[in-house]
């Protein structure tokens, strides 16, 4: 090989190696520039922050969902939207009523917007929507509201969401743009979600913008169906209510006992009476219910019905089992699950009564 021909191969070589050094620099730099505009830049915007909220809805993440959402302003904000709408529709409170109950859900805000942020982080942790328990104070009634029925009307167990939308910047605020679909009526909507930014430049949603407008969407669509529902089902539940009030007069004076004491004869037939004749017609009026085609709207009240027969039947059970065996343990227990049923029925009452009342709903005999 002559010198001028390897002078050419070297001069070859080193610019291979030169566009190798460049291109492997230029990798670098775009790596290390992607990292600081990434972890400098893109985590601190309202892009990124909405972004991690909807991840922590969908994997359970209770800590991020605290971080990228100010929780307790949200629910805040959603509880005077929620409680306004409460009693909208009610065209039988006077302006005085109303008032009344301003003031009322004022009194037990506190507690119902806590009740709902751990709500909801339970929902995150398992899975499930738990209701209070044990001596927690929104169980049952002890504030004057039914703290399901309050969840159930926030649309928030059945509201799923579908996707992000637009993000308009406005100085340190931005409002973002999310698609929802509420579940039971397939209704689409759009929320508008509040952003700020906090001083150390972290983003957070901080309320929802237009969850009355959401509300007053979905409540008409849910209250139309549900007054299908019950007209549809109105006849079954009268025939049945008036066998129920024939058969409750027979067990009442199959237990008639001057002493108070039953005799093992009444027990026996009590306990025939129930197996043979009250259980079979809850059975029956439930299965002529489900045949029914539920709006699905009324998919809730539906549901609840079919609780209710459940837990009747179930204390039904117990019951005899306490009349045949003189166990005290299973009349407690037939005791507990009559209180669970009769809180289900008077849920059902209330959903009833706000039907017939709404404005959008004529009144339903």
């Amino acid at each position: 090989m002559d010198d001028y021909t390897w002078q050419q191969k070297l001069k070859a070589r080193r610019k291979k190696r030169m566009r190798e050094t460049f291109v492997l620099l230029f990798g670098v730099v775009a790596v290390i520039g992607t990292l600081i505009w990434y972890f400098a830049l893109y985590t601190r915007t309202a892009e990124y922050a909405l972004k991690q909220a909807k991840e922590s809805l969908e994997h359970g993440d209770t800590a991020k969902l605290h971080r990228y959402v100010n929780l307790p302003v949200l629910t805040s904000q959603a509880y005077d939207d929620l409680t306004v709408d409460l009693f909208a529709y009610d065209s039988t409170l006077t302006p005085e009523s109303k008032i009344l109950f301003e003031k009322f859900y004022v009194l037990i805000k506190p507690e119902l917007t806590k009740g709902t942020e751990d709500a909801i982080d339970t929902r995150l942790d398992t899975g499930e929507w738990v209701l209070p328990q044990g001596t927690d104070i929104l169980k049952g009634r002890q504030l004057g509201i039914d703290f399901e029925r309050f969840l159930e009307r926030s649309q928030i167990r059945n509201t799923t969401l579908a996707g992000l939308g637009n993000i308009t910047h406005n100085g340190t605020t931005a409002l973002a743009e999310v698609q929802i679909v509420e579940d039971y009526t397939h209704t689409p909507f759009t929320l508008q979600l509040v952003m700020e930014e906090s001083d150390n430049g972290a983003w957070q949603i901080t309320y929802i913008k237009n969850y009355k407008d959401y509300l007053d969407t979905i409540a008409p669509l849910q209250n139309e169906d549900i007054g299908k529902y019950i007209e549809a089902t109105a006849k079954i539940v009268q025939d049945y209510n008036n066998e129920f009030l024939y058969q409750q007069r027979r067990f009442q004076n199959l237990m008639s006992s001057g002493s108070g004491v039953l005799s093992e004869s009444q027990r026996e037939a009590a306990a025939e009476m129930i197996q043979d004749e009250v259980i079979p017609v809850l059975k029956r009026r439930q299965q002529e219910l489900d045949a029914v085609d539920v709006p699905t709207g009324a998919a809730y009240l539906a549901r609840l019905r079919q609780q209710s027969t459940q837990l009747t039947i179930k204390t039904w059970q117990h019951y005899i089992t306490a009349l045949r065996t003189d166990r005290q343990r299973e009349f407690e227990t037939a005791e507990t699950l009559h209180k669970q049923q009769l809180a289900i029925e008077l849920r059902i009452e209330d959903i009833i009564k706000h039907t017939a009342v709404s404005k959008n709903i004529p009144n339903i005999p």
